[in-house]
Formats: C-alpha cells, structure tokens, sequence
C-alpha cells in the first residue's frame, strides 16, 4: 500500500508539481480550474441541502468510503460486492435523483440577468400586491373552513399542470379565489394555477407526493402540494378543509399552520427578486475658497 502511494507521490505528484514550475500559464490554469470545481460544489451543495437527495448522497459518502476501505485492507469480497453496487449504481441514481436532476437543470436553463439591471422593480410591486390579495384570500377561506389550493408558479413553468384545468386568464383578487373555492361550484375541485401576475386555470389536477415519510394525517391537497413542489420550484398555499389551517409547501417540504404575517413573509422572501444596490456617490463637498481682501 505504501508503495503503490510512495509511486504515486514520485510518479503523477512531483512530476506535476515540475510541470507547474516550467509553466506558470498552467498554473493559472489550474487555479481556475479549482475555483470552478468548488464553485460547481458549492452550487450542487445549495441544492442539494434540505432535500430528500441530501440524505441520500450522505449514504452515497459512505458507501465510497466503505469501498476504498475494504480495497485498503484487502477484504476482496466485500469489495467486489461494493464495486458492484458502485458499478451499475449510476444507472438507479438517474432514478432516485430524477425530480433533483429535472429541477437543476431546468434551473440552469433560466435567465436571471434581468434582475441586475433594474427590469424587475416595477414586477416587484406587481408581485408583492398579489402576494397580500393571495393572503386576504387563504384567510378568508380559512376562516370560513373551505378548502383551497393554491399554486404558484416562479421560474419553471407547469403548462402540463395548467393544461389540465380550466384557462381563466383572470386578474387575481381575493374575491376571485374566494368564489373559486366556494364548495359545490364548477371550479372548487383542485388547484388553482398563478402565473405571469394572472389565475391561469382553475380545476387544475396536480401529481400526488407518496413518500412514506409524509405523515398519515396529510389529506390529498396536502399531498399534491408537496408533489408538485418536488417536481418544480413552484410555491403552494394550503388551506385544510377540516381544521382551517393554511400550509406553504416549497422545495417538497410542508410548513404546516402559519399565520397571515407568516405566509406574507415566506412568499414575498421566495417571489421577490432581490435587486442589487447601487450605492450612490454623493456630491464632494465644496471647498471654501478664502478671498484676499
């Protein structure tokens, strides 16, 4: 072991530690390339914290740690098992990590400049006055003990979701998702769709979340909450039919029973761009000349 580590020392180590001397250019190359590599990281890292595939890429460590172990102490059938499993484990990671990988990448195909150049201000205000008619909505709602759904579309678009309703192209106001809602009409049954400042469908059917670790008590609009959450970067407001309570449901995770101030600070932290702040140059003082007399 020490040998094979003693020849990789002298052979790829040092070898490239010359080639760095010789070649300063490739040095900065190399610099570059690191900072990349933990920029990269960092990105996979912000994405990854807080969902189901962070637990999973925590037990993915470990199995590469089990690996090299049991190929350092030379205990080969376990490390052939392992090797195995590594081996055809891309194939059922493509699998497992499908909604993050769909997600990431729909991310990354996103445009984001505008927001450095001051476009987004007006459309902050816009958001920001939907985000309190959205509020005053799920509280009435709420407190009359009608259920509601209620899905917010950010940077992904859901035309599949929004295909399955009802096309409103309507202004949002309380009054409207309040007459939605409103039990025994045509439209209260399933979600309604917000996108582009306007209700796009109502009676929206949206994909049910059947994880094992989401607790019993959830009724369906909670489980469709979380689902579409998952597949999207979508924001949903909840309100349970039989206790009243209202939910947000972000990133596939439910946060159960909040207040109106709660649910006013939870959307306009997640809706509105932060735009960068120029700070302005203030004028130089003037110099007092003294006069001669």
């Amino acid at each position: 072991m020490f040998d094979t580590l003693k020849e990789i020392y002298e052979n790829v180590i040092v070898r490239y530690i010359e080639e760095l001397c010789n070649n300063p250019m490739l040095l900065i190359m190399s610099i570059l390339d690191i900072v990349i590599v933990i920029f990269l990281l960092h990105k996979l890292f912000q994405m990854l914290k807080g969902t189901r595939a962070w637990q999973l890429s925590k037990g993915i460590l470990l199995l590469i740690l089990a690996t090299f172990l049991s190929e350092v102490f030379r205990l080969n059938i376990l490390n052939y098992i392992l090797s195995s499993v590594m081996t055809y484990g891309v194939f059922m990671l493509i699998v497992i990590f499908q909604p993050e990988i769909r997600r990431g990448l729909e991310q990354l195909g996103t445009s984001k400049f505008s927001k450095y150049f001051g476009i987004d201000q007006d459309v902050n205000a816009k958001t920001k006055e939907n985000i309190y008619k959205i509020a005053i909505a799920a509280m009435e709602l709420s407190k009359a003990g009608t259920g509601a759904l209620i899905v917010i579309e950010r940077e992904i678009k859901i035309q599949d979701i929004t295909a399955t309703g009802i096309v409103m192209n309507a202004e949002i106001s309380p009054q409207v998702l309040v007459n939605i809602f409103e039990p025994k009409t045509p439209l209260h049954d399933g979600a309604v769709v917000i996108s582009n400042h306007k209700i796009a469908a109502a009676s929206c059917m949206l994909p049910l979340a059947d994880d094992k670790d989401i607790a019993r008590e959830l009724g369906t609009r909670h489980r469709a909450a979380i689902g579409i959450s998952k597949e999207s970067d979508a924001i949903v407001v909840v309100v349970s039919e039989e206790t009243g309570k209202v939910s947000i449901a972000k990133d596939g995770t439910l946060i159960a029973d909040v207040r109106e101030d709660v649910l006013k600070k939870i959307l306009i932290k997640n809706l509105i761009v932060e735009i960068p702040k120029v700070k302005k140059k203030g004028r130089a003082p003037k110099k007092k000349v003294e006069q001669k007399q």
